[in-house]
């Protein structure tokens, strides 16, 4: 009923050679052609499923798919139709009495799955049509189909290739088929996708190009949880994040999407909520399994390396509108885009980065508990005691800092902001830990306190570009004067900032 899988999108430059590694002697080929069916309301793609009647040659298959609690599982429930040379009409009763009808039925709004599909105002959405190659492969403690995907999705006219090699657990752990995965990532530099084709025929019906960009949620913690565990889910909910808008930047040109600032944003940000679970939560001693230690340092590469558009973005977002308003003579150190380094999608494409990404899947899917069950483990405060004494340290922190920003050079200053960001994006993702209100309090002067500082950090960072820009330009003179004269109205509302949050009791005393 639950699948494990992993989907990777093949480069061009990749896609002989991969075909050839799928297509040996064992290999079937089959050709895929699949009618998804939605609402005039797309009630199914806006709960992220699928209802598909799809010709396998011999047969119709009549399948049912939604997300389940992890990247790697899916719920899946498919009947095979009797022989026929027409499609058939859809029938939610094929699904009743397995757990897909529940969730079918709550994506379609109904209180229990009944009526055929007609009934329900289903009708034809979008279509594919696939060449499948795939193979079994046996590995050492398992074995694992490979789906080597070539086609096309095609709704109102419009047509989006598909190019895809997919990894589906058939025996074993979820570790076997993460093992062979990273081999294929490093042999054709495959790059993971979590968007499924659904959910692209979906919003090639609606016309657009991507989902909107995702954003953080909390974790679902429950107290009773270990440390462990804790650390596990809320890892979960970060790379969550990472994986939907990653795949938005990997697949695209960055500068030819609508909201492609956003996007590198909202990935950003899940990169920082990783690197937060990482740093500032370490784990107890007894703890059975731990984070590898490479990880984060892994990932503040990416991050950075991502970091020279994403200042450009918020330079051009935050400062060049008053620059321009004010009348400044030269302004393309702010409105020429930044030179050098990879792009965000190269940089998401990247074999290193995947096969990070794995092994980060790795860790969040597997099953953990305490390793010993002593008093501690088994308090149902051990969560929330384990969680108090990994934020109190950052929150003393953020405290005195914030109590001497008047004594803090710009290095320090903006090393404060930074322990914000990671005070703020602990708390947001334990939010179910921690009383209500005095959270909402917290989270809100946070918030003020970075946008403060942020806001300041950008004028720094905008003088320095307009400075050494001078240097070929006089002009871009103009620029520096006048942003050292906004900075000592923004360090003021900083310092009123700060002193209300030094003020602030943590939510979690």
């Amino acid at each position: 009923m639950f699948e494990i899988e992993l989907k990777f999108q093949v480069p061009a430059a990749a896609r002989d050679a991969v075909r050839r590694a799928v297509g040996t002697a064992s290999a079937r080929q089959q050709r895929l052609r699949a009618q998804y069916l939605d609402t005039p309301d797309r009630r199914l793609a806006r709960a992220r499923a699928a209802l598909r009647l799809r010709d396998e040659g011999a047969h119709w298959v009549q399948t049912f798919k939604a997300e389940g609690e992890n990247p790697m599982a899916r719920l899946e429930h498919e009947v095979v139709l009797p022989p026929g040379t027409e499609p058939p009409a859809p029938d939610l009763a094929r699904h009743q009495g397995t757990p897909a009808a529940s969730a079918l039925a709550r994506a379609l709004g109904m209180a229990v799955l009944s009526g055929d599909g007609q009934a329900q105002g289903l009708g034809l959405h979008f279509e594919t049509d696939i060449r499948r190659l795939k193979r079994v492969v046996r590995v050492p403690g398992g074995m694992v189909e490979l789906a080597f995907d070539e086609g096309t999705i095609r709704a109102g006219g419009r047509e989006w290739p598909v190019c895809e090699l997919e990894f589906e657990l058939v025996r074993g752990e979820p570790a076997v088929l993460l093992a062979l995965a990273r081999r294929w990532v490093a042999r054709h530099g495959l790059w993971l996708d979590v968007r499924s084709k659904a959910e692209r025929g979906h919003l090639l019906a609606s016309g657009r190009w991507a989902s909107p960009p995702t954003r953080g949620e909390a974790a679902t913690l429950r107290k009773r949880l270990s440390p462990e565990q804790g650390l596990q889910r809320l890892l979960r909910s970060a790379l969550t994040q990472v994986l939907a808008n990653g795949a938005v930047l990997a697949d695209g040109d960055l500068p030819a999407l609508p909201e492609g600032a956003e996007y590198l944003h909202q990935c950003r940000i899940g990169l920082r909520r990783l690197r937060t679970v990482l740093q500032a939560l370490p784990l107890p001693a007894s703890a059975a399994r731990r984070p590898d230690a490479a990880w984060e340092p892994r990932l503040g590469e990416v991050f950075r390396a991502l970091g020279m558009q994403r200042d450009h973005d918020a330079l051009a977002q935050a400062v060049l509108p008053g620059l321009q308003a004010a009348g400044a003579p030269w302004v393309d150190a702010l409105s020429t885009p930044p030179t050098g380094g990879l792009l965000p999608g190269e940089c998401l494409r990247s074999p290193g980065f995947n096969t990070l990404l794995l092994d980060l899947l790795g860790f969040v899917q597997t099953p953990l508990s305490p390793a010993t069950p002593d008093a501690e483990a088994a308090s149902p405060r051990s969560l929330r005691r384990w969680l108090r004494s990994c934020l109190a340290p950052l929150q003393q922190q953020v405290q005195r800092d914030a109590q001497q920003y008047a004594t803090l050079d710009d290095a320090a200053s903006h090393r404060l902001r930074r322990r914000i960001k990671r005070l703020r994006y602990g708390l947001e993702m334990s939010a179910s830990l921690w009383p209500a209100k005095a959270l909402a309090r917290q989270l809100a002067v946070l918030g003020r306190a970075q946008d403060a500082l942020g806001h300041d950090h950008d004028l720094v960072l905008a003088q320095a570009l307009f400075r050494d820009a001078a240097a070929r330009e006089p002009q871009a003179w103009w620029a520096v004067g006048w942003l050292q004269a906004q900075r000592a109205p923004q360090q003021a509302l900083c310092a009123q900032v700060l002193r209300e949050l030094a003020r602030t009791e943590p939510a979690f005393d």
